[in-house]
């Protein structure tokens, strides 16, 4: 089984308009403009004050954005993060939505005129340039980084290692009594190589999508097996279908290989039973691996064929997802009926109360799972399906260029007059340095502006700060999720400055666009 995710996260800082030689009627909104336009599901309170576009209620404590949320995915960790078994670009979970300030005056941005001057700092990042990725996140201990890729083993494989050595040491004492104490020792080793056998299955879809080009994030080995988080989707059925398949593939290569080691041992010693667990057992991971529904391999399989037959992408996970709750249903009643049954070479003479309710409890585990795991499958479809409408261009805020000694007054009154909701420090040449933080406006008393200078709030610019209005959809999270801030920097491509992108509006456009329906 395996999952993938991904998410983006927005920040900002503030402008300072400099030589922005703009009157109050230049300033005044474009209507062919589309940064001064207003999304119609978004609201749009007017200032308290004529001096700044969002001035507190006196006695009123203003909400200030929070310079860390991001919009996830989801993160799916972010999740954006939410374990999801299964391994394709569908993340686990939903982005987590922490509660954002009110929705501020429409999104626009100033567009440079004749006479404004960019400096050579304002020729900003190319469209599809992304900045360096931030720290890699952990999700256990790291065991290493075969062909790049993080492996992790979570603190849940612990308690199932113990589970699996309890169990099969059980199973020893039946068939080789006289180990004694030792048959823990030989549980234990079953348990390290059973799961050395699920990392092998996870690492086949890793080498798969790295020769898809799709970027692997982690491998986490968890309690119920292995995830492999790949971050984007394939782009055809047929490389899905392979991605998928290759998984199962490998466990029944390694169910083989197992088999053929056994033939020259001798069936009643330790190395002859360990052979026979570990050919039974990824025998049976191929097998439910291929059970045709989400998040499982044939459940990714499943949708590849369906997205071939109709042509939507969507269309298959649907159809997945459901045939995954139906499969859920049928492991949380069946499971235990099969057991109680023999059908897995029990001796039901044997079996006692205590069975039963452990039958039962594995059971309701495994059907969770996969409920669970077909939820956010449906779930990361729909959001990738309206990742397109979150468009940098468009959520752009207008912005006033203002010098770095300007006072706060002063800029909030230019930036009332020219109708814009974003400040942009630059230097004599209109070279933009630093953003001036909302949450940092907010957070100065109205008496104090006239001595406050813009460039005590802002924070200055990175690269990866430096967006370009041409993005949208994934891109656009994924530069985002690489530089964490509150306000970005948007730029044409050729360099001039469009205006100032807020975290917190893309993060509302986002959870607009989950809330709709496919």
């Amino acid at each position: 089984m395996d999952v993938s995710g991904g998410s983006g996260q927005p920040r900002s800082d503030s402008p300072d308009p400099t030589e922005h030689r703009a009157g109050p009627t230049d300033a005044r909104p474009d209507p062919a403009d589309p940064r001064a336009t207003t999304p119609t599901d978004q609201a749009e309170p007017t200032p308290e004050t004529p001096e700044t576009p969002q001035t507190p209620k006196p006695g009123e404590t203003p909400k200030a954005p929070n310079p860390e949320h991001t919009p996830e995915t989801p993160n799916p960790e972010h999740t954006p993060e939410t374990p999801n078994p299964e391994h394709t670009p569908e993340t686990a979970g939903t982005p987590g939505t922490a509660e954002t300030p009110e929705p501020a005056p429409a999104p626009r941005a100033d567009a440079p005129r004749e006479g404004d001057r960019p400096g050579p700092a304002q020729s900003g990042m190319a469209k599809g340039q992304p900045p360096q990725r931030p720290k890699e996140p952990g999700g256990g201990l790291l065991m290493g980084r075969p062909f790049g890729v993080p492996v992790y083993v979570a603190p849940s494989w612990f308690l199932v290692a113990a589970l699996i050595t309890w169990v099969f040491g059980g199973q020893l004492d039946r068939v080789l009594p006289e180990l004694g104490a030792a048959r823990y020792l030989v549980s234990l080793f079953f348990a390290i190589a059973f799961y050395a056998s699920v990392l092998v299955h996870e690492l086949a879809h890793t080498v798969a999508a790295i020769r898809f080009k799709l970027p692997v994030r982690r491998i986490q080995l968890q309690f119920f097996g292995g995830v492999s988080e790949i971050e984007k989707e394939a782009e055809t059925p047929g490389r899905e279908f392979v991605l998928a398949f290759v998984g199962p593939l490998l466990s029944l290569v390694l169910s083989g290989l197992f088999y053929l080691a056994m033939q020259p041992v001798e069936p009643g010693t330790v190395p002859g039973v360990l052979l026979a667990g570990l050919m039974v057992s990824n025998l049976i991971v191929a097998a439910f691996n291929l059970l045709p529904g989400l998040p499982l391999d044939g459940g990714r399989m499943l949708r590849a064929v369906v997205w071939k037959i109709t042509g939507r992408p969507m269309s298959g996970t649907v159809a997945a997802a459901w045939v995954g709750r139906a499969l859920a249903v049928s492991v949380l009643i069946g499971l235990p009926l099969l057991n109680h049954w023999g059908a897995f070479g029990g001796n039901t003479a044997d079996s006692s109360g205590m069975d039963a309710v452990t039958d039962a409890l594995l059971a309701a585990i495994l059907a969770a799972i996969i409920w669970t795991g077909a939820g956010n499958s449906l779930r990361m479809a729909r959001l990738r399906e309206h990742l397109p409408e979150l468009r940098a261009r468009a959520l752009t805020r207008r912005a006033v260029p203002v010098e770095t000694d300007t006072p706060l007054s002063e800029a909030l009154r230019r930036a009332n007059a020219a109708g814009a909701r974003a400040l942009v420090v630059v230097d004599a040449d209109g070279t933009p340095l630093s953003l001036v933080r909302e949450a940092a406006i907010v957070g100065v008393p109205e008496h104090r502006r006239p001595w406050v200078a813009v460039s005590g709030l802002a924070q200055d610019l990175t690269d990866g700060m430096r967006v370009s209005a041409e993005l949208a959809g994934e891109d656009l999270l994924d530069v985002l999720r690489a530089t964490p801030a509150t306000e970005y920097l948007v730029v044409e491509e050729t360099g001039e400055i469009y205006g100032v992108l807020s975290a917190a509006d893309v993060e509302r456009a986002f959870v607009r666009a989950m809330a709709r329906p496919s």
